[in-house]
């Protein structure tokens, strides 16, 4: 797997140039242009994680695979242009409006996890000193600095925060919202806590902020990340028509279904995503039996024991 950093702009003139087939075992199951398989990653590692079992299995079946780091909006814009192939990261109901937007440009294939926490948090310490709810957000407000971090420009879940901050509900009026990537904010929280300072952020499960901190997700946020701490589900999506022109690519991830414990471990690795999902796939190789029933090689092979020859699980 290859993975770039691109924005809207020089994508398409990039292309995507198909590889020839040489086997001598007959025709590919699918289309020459089919063999090349694009994905969109907003730099989430709990999205690296998933783009890194699917590229992993693509790549066993004879399949090449770029993942293109693209921000939600430019993702989606790519999916309409036919660009990007699939999508493994729609957060619901976060990114509703992108899905009203595009509806008539994409495919759902599947939600792909469930019981996904997103909200804001805090540091156990400050939920302890009486932060629980984003009612006593402004009790504190000199403590907090009046700041709410957020994750990259134009995420869906920053403007939820910022109608919230311009509406001035739990009296968070002259609060400010900062924007950065997830690791940028990441890094403020571990720089905060070092000091026992009050830090407010969003977060979210899965992901090893769940363990590297001892955070509490805080109640009172249904209207604007839903109920259960914003609980969510993942679903992956395809530019339109893009499963019936790859049936083979689609049936993958039609099947690829994760779980919380899964991507926790993944993501909690020091490996890079790709290796950290190779490696977890040949601990757990069972998992395989249900992801490849009835997918097959580019080659048209049944996928499940080219699979675990090219891991080394044969």
């Amino acid at each position: 797997m290859t993975v770039f950093p691109f924005n809207q702009k020089g994508l398409k003139a990039l292309g995507v140039t198909s590889l020839l087939l040489s086997s001598s075992l007959g025709l590919a199951a699918e289309p020459e242009q089919c063999q090349k398989v694009t994905f969109s990653d907003p730099g989430w590692t709990d999205i690296g994680a998933t783009n890194g079992i699917a590229t992993t299995l693509l790549n066993a079946m004879g399949y090449d695979t770029q993942v293109y780091l693209l921000s939600v909006p430019v993702g989606f814009e790519s999916l309409k242009n036919g660009e990007i192939d699939a999508f493994m990261g729609n957060w619901m109901p976060a990114q509703s409006a992108f899905i009203d937007k595009y509806k008539d440009n994409i495919e759902i294939v599947r939600t792909n996890l469930e019981g996904v926490k997103f909200t804001l948090a805090v540091p156990t310490y400050v939920f302890d000193a009486g932060v629980k709810d984003f009612s006593d957000l402004q009790k504190f407000s000199k403590d907090f600095r009046q700041r709410i971090y957020g994750i990259d420009a134009g995420a869906p879940a920053n403007q939820k925060l910022q109608d919230m901050i311009d509406s001035n509900d739990f009296g968070l009026k002259e609060w400010n919202l900062v924007e950065s990537g997830e690791q940028a904010m990441l890094s403020q929280v571990s720089r905060t806590v070092k000091r026992d300072n009050f830090i407010v952020f969003l977060a979210w499960e899965p992901h090893p902020m769940n363990v590297n901190f001892d955070l509490k997700y805080l109640t009172g946020g249904d209207e604007y990340f839903g109920p259960n701490y914003g609980g969510a589900t993942i679903r992956t999506l395809t530019r339109k028509d893009y499963t019936n022109e790859c049936p083979n690519v689609g049936k993958l991830l039609s099947n690829l279904k994760f779980s919380l414990t899964m991507e926790n471990e993944i993501i909690g690795s020091s490996e890079k995503p790709e290796q950290a999902a190779e490696n977890w796939i040949k601990a757990h190789p069972g998992v395989l039996d249900n992801w490849l029933q009835g997918v097959t090689t580019y080659n048209g092979e049944p996928a499940l024991s080219v699979v675990k020859g090219q891991l080394g699980l044969m």
